[in-house]
């Protein structure tokens, strides 16, 4: 099978965290049944997280990542739990490995992180034999006792994932469930620019292709200049009744006049914030764009990382379009992946793209920090929307 970064990134996450040498990546090459990570013996082999895509049936495709031991010591050492503990805001689910049925400083320390994530847990022990299992919990957790050199306990860990994985998070609705039915027709509105990847459509577009195929629905795909008034009469060569104009949100000011009142429009973007973002904070906090002062710091935070074009959404037209909308002198910086945050008391606006790269769980963690401060928080789709005056229309539907 190969694996993409996309792939890699937009599936659900889980983590293996403990000390060194507990045999973490020892359980990864057992639940993968593959050598996919180095094992040794000597203390610390793991350096950097890596990454392997699997499938667990009842679950679907899943990221496991192996991490450095969280009791690693000197000044690389440091860097390196530095970097397990950053993973902690990319997971959906953590395993933690213990030996000898330990739990101490370590093992608490990264609970306690885990539960201010709200990120479910399970407790192994590793290297254990059918005559040191012992029948106890921590913090309420049972902890399953394994082998992973002999795959010893290995089906009852997979079972205990298959439990714990919030999959209802990703499943509580597919993208365009509740708005697209069986015999609709969607009008898909995609610009083709220098933005735009050669030869290919933008994932969002994709995904949301894909997703009225599966509602077995009907697409019709044009760009902005082929979007008149008259495509939506009964007598234009479609021949087409629209229940839904989906828009990349670049376009939302052209498109919208065109598009007849009674029909539902909106935009990629904020489709996807409904799927996968913050979206009851972002729906909140969106007209907040009125509160903007002059020398206002905004944070813009994309999930891919890309090489920026003149027409880039995200660094180059939303900072222009927010500082004409509100006539402010602002400030703009910008992270991209998912970047940890710095002094984000500075900021008066966090600004999401639509997340298509990553999971519904790393956006929620890495707006987290905003929305703990108070800090208002939205996505390129629902600013533009509101800066383009059709914020209402494009979200009281959803």
């Amino acid at each position: 099978m190969i694996t993409t970064m996309k792939q890699l990134n937009s599936t659900p996450h889980i983590g293996i965290f403990g000390r060194r040498n507990v045999g973490k990546s020892t359980l990864i090459n057992a639940l993968t049944g593959s050598e996919i990570a180095i094992i040794s013996e000597v203390a610390g082999t793991t350096t950097d997280p890596v990454r392997k895509i699997m499938e667990i049936p009842g679950i679907g495709p899943v990221v496991l990542v192996d991490t450095a031991g969280i009791d690693d010591e000197g000044e690389l050492g440091k860097k390196r739990v530095a970097k397990t503990e950053n993973i902690l805001t990319h997971i959906d689910l953590a395993i933690l490995v213990l030996t000898d049925y330990l739990f101490d400083e370590y093992e608490k320390s990264i609970v306690e992180k885990l539960s201010l994530l709200n990120t479910p847990f399970i407790l192994v022990n590793n290297k254990s034999d059918t005559n040191d299992i012992k029948n106890v919990k921590i913090n309420n957790e049972p902890i399953i006792s394994i082998s992973a050199k002999i795959c010893f306990g290995i089906s009852e860990l997979v079972d205990r994932i298959i439990h714990k994985m919030p999959v209802l998070a990703y499943r509580a609705h597919s993208l365009l469930e509740g708005i697209v039915r069986e015999n609709d027709t969607v009008l898909l509105v995609t610009p083709i620019d220098s933005g735009a990847p050669e030869g290919r459509l933008i994932l969002p577009q994709v995904q949301t292709l894909r997703a009225i195929l599966d509602q077995n629905a009907r697409a019709v795909v044009v760009k902005p200049n082929m979007v008149k008034p008259e495509i939506f009469q009964p007598s234009h060569l479609c021949n087409a009744q629209y229940h839904l104009v989906i828009t990349d949100s670049q376009v939302f000011k052209s498109i919208a006049p065109l598009v007849p009142q009674h029909i539902p429009l909106t935009s990629f973007s904020i489709i996807f914030a409904r799927y996968k973002g913050d979206f009851e904070n972002y729906l909140k906090d969106t007209p907040k764009i009125e509160n903007l002062r002059d020398g206002d710091h905004i944070l813009i935070m994309e999930s891919c990382t890309h090489i920026s074009s003149c027409e880039d959404i995200g660094r180059v037209k939303i900072p222009k379009w927010l500082t004409e909308y509100t006539g402010k002198k602002l400030h703009f910086d910008f992270v991209s992946g998912l970047t940890a945050v710095e002094k984000v008391e500075k900021y008066a606006l966090v600004v999401q793209c639509g997340g298509c790269m990553i999971t519904k769980k790393q956006i929620i963690n890495r707006l987290q920090f905003a929305v703990k401060a108070g800090i208002p928080v939205t996505n390129y789709g629902m600013l533009i929307a509101y800066i383009t005056g059709i914020y209402e229309r494009a979200t009281a539907f959803l």
